[in-house]
């Protein structure tokens, strides 16, 4: 029979699930006991997701059945799993596990919704938060790439999709699932079955904070995932052209109506600095974001200029904010990120969606006259 330190010394070699450490490196590994020609295993993890703990079982089988040992028992000990209530008392919330959900959102493309996704995200995590990025833009994921994710393959865990991890974040996306370059020409109703797949079917850890780079505009997406979970705040962002801010309205009014708290706004491509003097320019205009932050009281989180090195960043797979933090944009995304922080902090405990809950019966369109 093995014995208890070649028993440990084999699960030494057990990932803990999402991570490059050890059950043992990370303290998970609380005793082994030894009865007759049985062993328990005693473990003590900090998910609450019964994946993590059945996949935990399989890959400690897996290595101690490489020495021999099969009759395995175990106690696991974990916090115990949030409750679901009903819809009729909290609204929704199909991933429970996460606490907060931020919706990246903007009234057009083509403003650098998900620059500032990542960034923002990435940031968040920099100031000691749990944090995810799930890049549901379904027309235009380009999360893998500012991640430097391209090509990578999805690891399936059970019936779930495993999230990657960069940069200290966990990331999936829709462009990680489909191949590269394939158009999606859906109707509405597949796109909300592809956000709630995205929120229920990924292996999300405990997070603090889940970033979610919404597509553009004020649809189906939207809606959907306003309807699945309780989103703690939303952030808009935006260029400064007088152009742009009408869609931004949009976009804002939207999250009044769906009664979703207004984190900020990010005013990106607000300024230019040149690469060869610091020097800092107008040229789409600046500061054209403060009259519409007072008009749905809320605060500008960040003014983003156009830099270099934010575009190199996004472009080579190395977000500005961790590849280069003495950058100017670096540090602006920083304060926006601390800001925001502050803000889900506030009113983590108010989100819910039960106001925005559909009102007909299963299987009856809202649109029926009868």
């Amino acid at each position: 029979m093995a014995t208890i330190a070649e028993i440990k010394n084999e699960l030494g070699k057990v990932l803990y699930p999402g991570f490059q450490k050890s059950i043992v490196e990370f303290g998970f590994l609380k005793d082994v006991e030894q009865n007759a020609d049985s062993y328990v295993i005693h473990l003590d993890i900090t998910s609450s997701a019964p994946e993590v703990e059945e996949e935990l079982k399989k890959n400690i089988s897996t290595v101690l059945g490489s020495i021999g040992v099969s009759n395995i028992a175990f106690n696991i000990k974990k916090p115990e799993a949030p409750k679901q209530q009903s819809n009729s008392t909290s609204g929704q919330n199909i991933a429970p596990q996460i606490k907060n959900f931020v919706m990246v959102s903007s009234g057009k493309g083509g403003v650098g919704k998900s620059t500032t996704t990542v960034n923002l995200a990435i940031a968040a995590a920099m100031q000691g938060k749990k944090v995810g990025i799930l890049d549901a833009d379904i027309y235009g994921p380009n999360i893998p790439r500012m991640m430097g994710l391209r090509g990578a393959e999805v690891e399936i865990v059970g019936n779930k999709a495993k999230p990657f991890s960069a940069y200290g974040v966990d990331v999936m996306s829709m462009g990680s699932l489909m191949e590269e370059g394939q158009s999606l020409i859906w109707r509405g109703s597949m796109i909300m079955k592809a956000i709630q797949q995205l929120l229920r079917d990924i292996l999300w850890e405990d997070l603090d904070i889940l970033f979610i780079d919404m597509p553009p505009g004020t649809g189906d997406a939207q809606l959907t995932l306003a309807q699945s979970v309780p989103v703690t705040c939303g952030v808009n962002v935006t260029t400064p052209q007088h152009v742009a801010l009408d869609d931004s309205r949009r976009s804002l009014d939207m999250f009044k109506k769906l009664h979703i708290p207004i984190a900020g706004i990010v005013e990106n491509m607000s300024g230019f600095i040149c690469p060869k003097c610091g020097e800092e320019s107008d040229i789409f205009g600046m500061g054209t974001c403060d009259d519409l932050a007072d008009q749905y009281n809320t605060q500008v989180l960040g003014m983003l200029p156009i830099e270099p090195a934010i575009r190199e960043g996004g472009d080579g797979g190395k977000p500005v904010v961790y590849c280069q933090p003495e950058s100017e944009s670096a540090k602006r995304y920083m304060q926006a990120a601390a800001k925001l922080v502050a803000f889900v902090d506030e009113v983590s405990e108010k989100a819910s969606n039960e106001a925005i809950q559909p009102t007909t019966p299963a299987g009856v369109s809202a649109c029926s006259s009868k």
